[in-house]
C-alpha cells in the first residue's frame, strides 16, 4: 500500500453518514479516483453545501469506494462528518498536511524548514509514493505518517518487539488479543492463550535466543510467550504480585530479566526466565513501594541498568548477576525507559522530568536540557540509523529526540493524544514505530528504500522498553 497522490482527481458521491464512501464517475475535464491504484492510500476532500472534511483514505476499485481512515480537519471540529443526503464533490488534494509547513519532517528544527526534504517529498507525491523514492539526504531527515489498525483500545499495547521475519509485535497491556505489524506492513491481530479481565497484563517484551517473543509480566499471573512460528503459549512464574515488573532485557548469556517495577512493598525480587525456559528470582540491593524502575537497557560491558522511575538511585545487574546500586544526578525523576547511543552513554527516556538524564559507559551520570517538556511526555526510546535517539510520545504533542552530537530537538506529529503510544521500535527498513496505546498507528520513516539487515535491528544498540 502506497500513498499516491495525482493531478486533477474528482469525482461525486451522495453517500450518508460517516463511514466509506462510494464514488461516482469522474467530472467533466477530471480523472477518475482509479488512478490512485487498488488498495493505494490518498488525501482527499469531500465537500457539500456547507458540510467538509478532509482526510486520508483508502480506494478500493471493488466497488469504487474511498475509505475515511484519518480525518486532518472538518466543519465538525475536526472529526468525521455525519454528512446529509445530497450531492457532495470528492477530489484528491494537497491539504495542509501534505504542504510546506505542513508535512512533519524529523529534522533538527520544527516542520518545513529542509526544503531539499521537502521537494523531494513533493515529487514522490507526484510521481507515487511506490517508486522508491529516497526522502531527505543521507538519513538526517525523516516523514511522520500514520496507518490504520486492527483493534484499537484505550491503553492497548506497551511495548514492542521486532521478530526475525520483520514482523513488529505490539505487547498487550490492556488489549485482549495481539496485534502485529509485517515487514511489508500489514497489520493483523491473533489470540492470546492467556487474557486478564483487569487489563494490564504486560508491559514491554524481549526477543529470546531461539525466537521467541516473552511478554513481560505486570499485572499478568502467568508469562506469556509466541515463538517463531506463532505459537502462543504460557509458563508459570515464581514470583507475581500487583505492578511487579515493566519492560526488559536479555542479558549475554541468554537470560532475559524482568525490570522491577514494585507496585506494592512486596515487589522486592528480581526475575529472570534463562534460555532453557528456567524461571528465577534474584534478590535486589535496592526496592520501593511504588515504580521503582521502568525499563532496562543492556549496557556495553554486560550490564543490564534498570531505568528509574521513581526509584532515588541506579540499580544494575552485572554479567556475572551482582546487583548494585549507583548514584543519580537527579532522583524521582520519573523517567520511562532507556536507550544505548552509539557511543556507550545510556539515556534515560524523560516521562515527567524537565530534564534528560544519562550514565555514560565509564560511569559518570548527568543531565542535560530538554527542548520541551511535559507530563506524561514520553515512554520508550528507540535509536535510529543515523544515532538519533527517538523519544516515543506518550501524552506530548511532538516529537523529541537526541543525536549523536548530542543535540536536542523537537519536531511535530501528524497524531497526538493522551496516552497515545507506549514504547516503540525500529522496523528492518527503518522506519521507526510507535508502540499503539489509543486507535492510531504512527510511524516516522528515516531511511526509505535502504532495508537494514535484520542483524542490525537485533544488534545490542537497540533496547527499547
Amino acid at each position: 500500500m502506497a500513498l499516491v497522490l495525482k493531478n486533477r482527481v474528482k469525482s461525486t458521491t451522495t453517500t450518508t453518514g460517516t463511514g466509506t464512501i462510494t464514488l461516482g464517475s469522474a467530472a467533466t475535464g477530471y480523472q477518475d479516483f482509479s488512478i490512485i491504484g487498488n488498495g493505494n492510500e490518498t488525501y482527499y476532500v469531500i465537500k457539500g453545501t456547507t458540510e467538509w472534511e478532509v482526510g486520508k483514505g483508502t480506494y478500493t476499485s471493488s466497488g469504487t469506494t474511498l475509505s475515511r481512515d484519518l480525518v486532518f480537519g472538518s466543519s465538525n471540529s475536526g472529526a468525521k462528518v455525519d454528512f446529509a443526503a445530497g450531492t457532495k464533490d470528492v477530489l484528491c488534494a494537497y491539504i495542509a498536511a501534505a504542504m510546506p509547513l505542513g508535512v512533519p519532517f524529523c529534522d533538527d528544527s520544527e516542520i518545513g524548514t529542509d526544503l531539499s526534504g521537502w521537494t523531494a517529498f513533493q515529487a514522490a507525491l507526484n510521481n507515487g509514493v511506490a517508486g522508491g523514492t529516497t526522502f531527505g539526504n543521507n538519513n538526517t531527515n525523516g516523514v511522520v505518517s500514520t496507518f490504520s489498525l486492527v483493534y484499537t483500545a484505550v491503553t492497548a499495547y506497551s511495548g514492542g518487539v521486532l521478530a526475525p521475519n520483520g514482523d513488529i509485535h505490539f505487547v498487550p497491556y490492556g488489549a485482549d488479543r495481539g496485534q502485529k505489524i509485517s515487514a511489508i506492513g500489514v497489520v493483523s491481530t491473533y489470540a492470546l492463550a492467556a487474557t486478564f479481565a483487569s487489563g494490564s497484563a504486560y508491559s514491554g517484551g524481549v526477543l529470546a535466543p531461539n525466537g521467541d517473543i516473552h511478554f513481560v509480566p505486570y499485572n499478568a499471573t502467568v508469562g506469556q510467550k509466541i515463538s517463531a512460528s506463532g505459537v502462543v503459549s504460557t509458563y508459570s512464574l515464581v514470583y507475581t504480585t500487583t505492578g511487579a515488573y515493566f519492560g526488559g532485557v536479555l542479558a549475554p548469556n541468554g537470560d532475559i530479566h524482568f525490570v522491577p517495577y514494585g507496585n506494592s512493598a512486596a515487589a522486592n525480587r528480581g526475575q529472570k526466565v534463562s534460555s532453557a525456559g528456567v524461571v528465577s528470582t534474584y534478590s535486589l540491593v535496592y526496592t520501593v513501594p511504588f515504580g521503582a524502575y521502568v525499563g532496562g537497557v543492556l549496557a556495553s560491558n554486560g550490564d543490564i541498568h534498570f531505568v528509574p522511575y521513581a526509584a532515588n538511585v541506579g540499580q544494575k545487574i552485572s554479567a556475572a548477576g551482582v546487583v548494585s546500586t549507583y548514584s543519580l544526578v537527579r532522583t524521582a525523576g520519573d523517567a520511562s525507559g532507556g536507550v544505548l547511543a552509539p557511543n556507550g552513554d545510556i539515556h534515560f527516556i524523560p516521562r515527567y522530568t524537565p530534564v534528560g538524564q544519562k550514565i555514560s559507559s565509564a560511569g559518570v551520570v548527568s543531565t542535560y536540557s530538554l527542548v520541551y517538556t511535559s507530563s506524561d511526555a514520553y515512554v520508550g526510546g528507540v535509536l535510529a540509523p543515523n544515532g538519533d535517539i527517538h523519544f516515543i510520545p506518550h501524552s506530548a504533542n511532538r516529537g523529541q529526540k537526541i543525536s549523536a552530537a548530542g543535540v536536542v530537538s523537537t519536531y511535530s506529529l501528524v497524531y497526538t493524544n493522551s496516552n497515545a503510544y507506549s514504547g516503540g521500535v525500529l522496523a528492518p527498513n527503518g522506519d521507526i514505530y510507535f508502540v499503539p496505546g489509543r486507535n492510531v498507528g504512527q510511524r516516522i520513516s528515516t531511511n526509505p528504500g535502504q532495508p537494514l539487515g535484520i542483524g542490525v535491528c537485533l544488534s545490542s544498540f537497540l533496547n527499547k522498553f
